[in-house]
């Protein structure tokens, strides 16, 4: 066998259809496109197009700012809630989960909106400066639940009062002589004349 003899197997070649090329293509004269249309041309569509319909990417919403990494949702509870206790209830956390008013497994925080006309012990992560009045005004007592909150070297001396300002001694005042300065001759300037003293007239 010859170098010129060898051929590649039946079937490992094929000829390239020529799509688009006309009736003699043997495609037909639209290659398979149908008649005119979006599909028909070259370009088609482009990613992400949906028909003249608002597309995916533009119907998110996009809001401006950013996502606080230290931002904390709490269950709120108002005071007027409290209202359906009977007096002398203590008021925990498992109490409100059982009648429904917080979510499980989220801090509690009590607000002072509304009113209360029982004596309650009531259990929270946090309290409002109102809610807080309202229920020791009825005879009640807060427990606030969880560690105490730490506060920095910089935010305790923040808190801290400010020292008065210290009264400005006065100067004490400089001697006559150095007050006195000598005039400054010009540059360029005559000496000024030595001034004579005046002689006592001579006595008679």
């Amino acid at each position: 066998m010859q170098l010129h003899d060898l051929k590649p197997a039946k079937g490992a070649h094929r000829r390239p259809d020529r799509i688009g090329r006309g009736t003699g293509s043997g495609r037909g004269k639209t290659s398979g496109r149908g008649q005119k249309g979006q599909n028909a041309r070259s370009e088609g569509f482009r990613v992400g197009f949906e028909g003249g319909q608002m597309p995916l990417a533009q119907r998110i919403p996009k809001l401006p700012g950013f996502k606080n990494p230290f931002h904390r949702l709490f269950s709120v509870v108002n005071l007027s809630k409290l209202s359906r206790f009977k007096d002398g209830t203590k008021v925990d956390p498992d109490t409100l989960l059982e009648a429904g008013l917080v979510h499980q497994g989220m801090e509690i925080k009590i607000l002072g909106t509304g009113g209360l006309k029982r004596k309650l012990t009531v259990e929270a992560h946090f309290f409002s400066a109102s809610a807080r009045e309202a229920i020791e005004k009825q005879g009640g007592s807060v427990k606030v639940l969880g560690e105490a909150r730490k506060i920095g070297p910089r935010r305790t001396a923040a808190k801290l009062p400010k020292p008065l300002p210290a009264a400005e001694t006065p100067r004490a005042a400089a001697p006559e002589a150095a007050a006195a300065k000598p005039e400054r001759q010009k540059k360029g300037a005559p000496a000024a004349a030595p001034v004579e003293e005046a002689t006592p007239p001579d006595e008679a």
